[in-house]
């Protein structure tokens, strides 16, 4: 099992990119469209020219989402405080979009297929041989797989926009994440996908705070010692540097995806 562990645990260091790749968008197109306040206080990257696509195709999502992240800021007591993803930190957008009919959705669909063939054709109906032979269509035969779409979950859609937040999940959340937002486009409900995570430049910023908190706000303690802060971000959880990672492998399909970091400029105090 140890082995096993130690496998794992080089797989996961090994899937982290600290930069897009060539697979992004040129950084000058991002900085184009998006407002200069929100670059100097978020990592911004983009795939499959998901900038140009929101700030030309959907204006208004694009100003709502803008004002959200403008407004988003945290203090060094969220990031300490346990609770992961069911910490105060994705209350503070949920506050800001939940009222601007930004929902939770889900789709679901059965694939139906119609597939159409040919035959030939070298015997008439007398069956006398035919001095031409053709192609005749058969009559289109119906494929239907039930379920072929079942339970892709987005937690904020609005418009064709799809827009999510993962602070502290388990890194493979992201899979699910882009897995559904492809899923989204390929049925034509999406046009663009739009993720938060945490920035490379907190990573850092976490290993210089004091000791994690419980809920109730006291000191938490493993083995008797108070808990670094950076024992709850692991390299195995949701942050830029996973996110890139499956973004230049392509795992966002046909998507376009646009992506924020969230640094230590998004911290209050």
């Amino acid at each position: 099992m140890a082995e096993e562990d130690d496998f794992e645990d080089e797989v996961s260091r090994d899937e982290v990119a600290m930069k897009p790749s060539e697979a992004a968008d040129p950084q000058r197109l991002v900085d184009a469209k998006i407002p200069p306040d929100l670059l100097q206080k978020y990592e911004v990257y983009s795939y499959r020219s998901a900038a140009t696509i929101l700030a030309e195709s959907h204006p208004g999502e694009f100003a709502e989402l803008c004002d959200a992240l403008r407004a988003f800021e945290i203090t060094e007591t969220m990031i300490r405080t346990a609770g992961g993803n069911e910490s105060e930190i994705p209350k503070l957008l949920s506050a800001a979009l939940r009222p601007k009919d930004w929902r939770e959705t889900i789709i679901r669909g059965d694939l139906h297929v119609q597939k159409i063939s040919k035959r030939f054709v070298t015997v008439g109906k007398s069956g006398r041989p035919l001095a031409k032979p053709r192609f005749e269509k058969t009559d289109p035969e119906i494929i239907k797989r039930e379920k072929y779409l079942d339970g892709h979950k987005v937690d904020y859609v609005k418009g064709k926009v799809a827009f999510d937040l993962e602070w502290n999940s388990k890194d493979q959340t992201f899979d699910r994440d882009l897995y559904a937002f492809s899923a989204f486009a390929q049925t034509g409900v999406i046009d663009v996908g739009v993720l938060v995570t945490r920035g490379t430049e907190m990573t850092d910023f976490i290993r210089g705070l004091g000791p994690a908190l419980t809920k109730s706000g006291k000191v938490e303690t493993k083995d008797g010692k108070p808990r670094p802060t950076a024992g709850k971000y692991g390299a195995s959880t949701t942050w830029m540097g996973k996110l890139l990672y499956r973004l230049n492998a392509g795992r966002n399909g046909a998507c376009p995806v646009l992506v924020f970091g969230i640094t230590p400029r998004c911290v209050a105090d």
